[in-house]
């Protein structure tokens, strides 16, 4: 929603520059789309080693708050 509003005022101060934004955001989202699957593959990554780091501790019966 704010995004939006931002927009708007865009709109009324140089809609130009906030037509030129609307076109190129479905473009910037799908560049940027990549890095947003390289980071959950990252963190998905490291809550798997995480994981087996702290196995042993589970088994022997520690219990996280």
């Amino acid at each position: 929603m704010l995004s939006f509003l931002i927009w708007i005022v865009v709109f009324i101060l140089c809609w130009p520059l906030a037509l030129l934004a609307l076109l190129l955001y479905p473009l910037v989202w799908l560049v940027l789309l990549p890095f947003r699957l390289i980071g959950i593959t990252v963190d998905a990554v490291f809550e798997l080693l995480r994981a087996i780091l702290f196995l042993p501790a589970r088994i022997l019966g520690y219990k996280p708050n």
